[in-house]
């Protein structure tokens, strides 16, 4: 009887040990993509003073939030990159 008591006690702590690793586990991996939404964000911020600095017209300004909204700040800057060559090409 004694030694069926051990074993599930040793299996009760086995499982607990098992779930607060897990716990962790996954704690770790919050904070990961914590991190990697916070840097996202702040390349995004980024991006607003170059858009005010390089869109000549509102429309052109609206065109690239829009872009950096849904299609994401690589997009952007591509579009930013061609309003530049758009803008030398006709000075």
């Amino acid at each position: 009887m004694t030694l069926t008591l051990n074993n599930r006690s040793q299996n009760k702590e086995s499982s607990l040990t098992q779930a607060l690793r897990q716990i962790q586990q996954l704690n770790s991996k919050i904070q990961e993509l914590e991190q990697q939404h916070q840097d996202y964000v702040h390349q995004q911020q980024n991006l607003i003073p170059a858009i005010a600095e390089i869109c000549i017209s509102p429309i052109q300004e609206v065109q690239a939030l829009r872009i950096l909204i849904y299609r994401g700040e690589a997009a952007c800057r591509q579009y930013l990159r061609s309003v530049l060559v758009k803008q030398r090409q006709t000075s």
